[in-house]
């Protein structure tokens, strides 16, 4: 029996894009019209039943759910405030208090108001003001919660903007997701990219991650002052390694695309880890994923070993910050797949706990098969949806990850 710490958050993960349905103000709505790829649309109508999956998840006997504020649904206009949607989440939060949940609430995923963006997204020179702006309004909502992420993988929202700049002027075709291994023509078709996602997503400016830093740096500040939650953000871990030759290779990329995040998160009451598989780097960049029975739906590799080599690095570049596992998880079709994979990463998880990280938690992703930003058939969720009927199904991962929980630990 593997046992975890007393007061371990167990749960899954969501965000708001991916299973609300038509939010239609946010950037990736408008977004993914021009993508060549598939649309959100209803989602998972989350909006509407967020009852019934949070109700899922604790009747499974995961105590956490982490979940995300719109915030194009709160401020549709700038400096404008929907007081209905802020009641909207408020809800959420107070139905996750009376079903013995703790809520992990993060109040940016991806997406942004379409007049953010308009008006020059994050690289304006007002945007922390815009943003902390609307983390102000957002603390109203907050009381009793006690974990809230300010942004989700600002690394990955980083390499999106870094990755578009090249598409641009390279000419290499529409670019799609930034979780699916494929690129598409201009008349939407997957095809082989001139470059690949993960070499796009490779490279980002230092720069960008400095100036996230300073916005999410002062967004804690506000919700320090204003509620009594423990605050961090989200780092997406690519869990990295050199191949022959490419030792210099990898510290220049992981410098732009992990390793300013992590040090940004110095000072915060945890760092939101989110691992997924492991890439090699050569001489000349990323190593693409080897063709293999077992990679995932999304192009990736199988390696659930991932998380703890993830985990370990964020602690060593962060300083020693908590470690609070966000997002881990893998896109299959096959569940029994997805069972292995998860206990093979709780125990790497374990063995990094035992040598002295701190852990604080691990929430699944997702607790719903959802909208994969252009597509819909990679599946993550421990519950499946009917994109007709929206009829909820438990798969056998969210009973088998309930049991882990109730025993805190891997049996």
């Amino acid at each position: 029996m593997t046992n975890f710490p007393s007061g371990f958050l167990w749960g899954a993960a969501t965000a708001g894009h991916q299973i609300e349905g038509n939010n239609v103000n946010s950037d990736w709505w408008a977004r993914e019209q021009l993508m060549g790829a598939e649309l959100s649309l209803d989602a998972c109508d989350s909006y509407h039943r967020y009852r019934e999956d949070i109700t899922l998840l604790a009747q499974a006997g995961l105590t956490a759910y982490r979940f995300s504020v719109e915030w194009s649904r709160i401020e549709p206009l700038p400096g404008h405030f929907s007081n209905a949607e802020l009641a909207h989440y408020r809800r959420m939060i107070e139905f996750c208090f009376d079903n013995g949940v703790t809520p992990v609430v993060t109040l940016q995923h991806f997406t942004t108001p379409q007049w953010f963006a308009a008006a020059g997204g994050w690289l304006a020179p007002d945007a922390a003001e815009k943003f902390h702006r609307y983390v102000e309004r957002v603390s109203t909502i907050l009381d009793g919660v006690e974990w809230v992420v300010t942004m989700n993988e600002p690394n990955m929202q980083a390499a999106i903007m870094t990755a578009m700049r090249r598409v641009e002027a390279e000419g290499a075709g529409k670019w799609q997701s930034p979780t699916v291994d494929v690129a598409f023509d201009d008349a939407g078709a997957e095809k082989p990219a001139k470059k690949t996602h993960s070499e796009f997503l490779a490279y980002a400016d230092p720069e960008i991650g400095r100036m996230f830093a300073r916005i999410h740096q002062g967004a804690r500040d506000i919700l320090r002052e204003r509620t009594s939650a423990k605050v961090g953000w989200t780092v997406a871990a690519g869990a990295l390694t050199a191949a022959p030759g490419g030792e210099e290779k990898l510290r220049e990329i992981r410098l732009g695309k992990e390793d300013v995040y992590w040090e940004g998160s110095r000072g915060d009451d945890f760092v939101g880890v989110q691992a997924y598989s492991s890439q090699q780097v050569d001489a000349d960049g990323l190593v693409p994923h080897p063709e293999r029975p077992d990679n995932t739906l999304v192009g990736t590799s199988y390696r659930p070993d991932s998380l703890g080599m993830a985990v370990r690095h964020a602690w060593e570049m962060s300083g020693g910050v908590p470690a609070l596992v966000t997002e881990n998880g893998i896109a299959t079709a096959d569940d029994s797949q997805r069972i292995r994979y998860a206990a093979e990463a709780l125990q790497g998880l374990d063995d990094a706990r035992a040598d002295g990280i701190a852990v604080l938690g691990y929430l699944h992703w997702s607790l719903l098969d959802n909208f994969e930003w252009g597509h819909w058939a990679p599946t993550f969720g421990l519950i499946a949806v009917d994109r007709e009927s929206f009829v909820r199904t438990p798969k056998p991962s969210l009973a088998w990850l309930g049991g882990v929980a109730k025993r805190n630990g891997l049996a």
